[in-house]
């Protein structure tokens, strides 16, 4: 096998035994870096300190990773003038912030008998929010409800700053219940002395 000793200098081609015997004398583990290498690539580190390292870089990558969480925004067939522009500037500053907004129409008794009317409502929305976003789920009725699914445009996700907190009292916002994109974690190298060879 190559090793390499802890300071990262190249030992050469070196027999398993010498060079575990090696790595004893040092009070550190001979760990397996490159098994498909010809031949295997090996180094001499402190295995424990190696491990606790990476899980601390997997923490900090989590922490600064960007979560996309979906906002809520509530309709009513009759939802127009004021109260539509206001619901509107929710969604359009959601938007702004990297959010998905699910848009939500809410029928009430014989209001379910003329879905067009929620379909109008958000088809003015999607209009009145095309330069920031796009449709991820078109309109759909789901019981008493028809929702759709806004999402914003790439170039916005990936220009965006840290977020700011979000604020109190605003009932038209609701918190993601999806995961969050989670990091890949890097392959763990398996220490030399449990395989055999």
């Amino acid at each position: 096998m190559r090793v390499i000793d802890h300071t990262g200098e190249q030992l050469g081609i070196m027999d398993t035994r010498a060079a575990m015997e090696r790595a004893d004398s040092l009070g550190l583990q001979l760990v397996e870096v490159n098994p498909k290498a010809n031949p295997p690539v090996c180094k001499i580190m402190d295995y424990g300190r190696y491990k606790y390292e990476m899980a601390k870089k997997e923490r900090d990558a989590r922490r600064n990773q960007t979560r996309v969480e979906v906002k809520e925004v509530k309709f009513r067939p009759k939802t127009a003038g004021h109260d539509f522009d206001y619901k509107l500037r929710h969604v359009r500053r959601f938007l702004e912030d990297g959010d998905k907004v699910r848009l939500l129409v809410q029928f009430r008794g014989r209001e379910v008998v003329h879905p067009e009317t929620g379909r109008s409502i958000l088809e003015r929305v999607c209009k009145e929010v095309a330069d920031l976003a796009t449709v991820v789920q078109m309109p759909s009725m789901e019981g008493n409800r028809m929702n759709m699914i806004l999402a914003p445009k790439k170039s916005r996700q990936q220009g965006r700053s840290s977020k700011a907190p979000a604020g109190k009292g605003d009932s038209t916002r609701a918190p993601s219940r999806g995961p969050a994109a989670e990091g890949a974690s890097a392959a763990e190298p398996a220490p030399a002395d449990t395989a055999a060879g």
